[in-house]
């Protein structure tokens, strides 16, 4: 699966304003429309990131986080 590029650029003044685009519709243009596609990439995203900050959180002193452990799911 290849990582999805998105084009967050304001079409009309060609500089990026993220407070202006839906990022929701970059990624389905990204996708090729295909909201299976967006799904799948997201998850394998959320999942590749998942494990980077297992691998941070392993690797980090608990001195510098201050007995602090990183969440890896997100609380609502």
């Amino acid at each position: 699966m290849t990582q999805l590029a998105l084009d967050i650029r304001d079409v009309e003044t060609d500089t990026q304003s993220p407070a202006e685009v839906d990022i929701a519709v970059s990624v389905l243009k990204a996708a090729g429309g295909d909201p299976l596609v967006a799904i799948r990439s997201l998850l394998a995203d959320a999942d590749f990131l998942r494990d980077q900050l297992f691998i941070a959180s392993s690797l980090m002193s608990k001195g510098i986080a201050r007995g602090g452990r990183p969440q890896y799911e997100r609380v609502s």
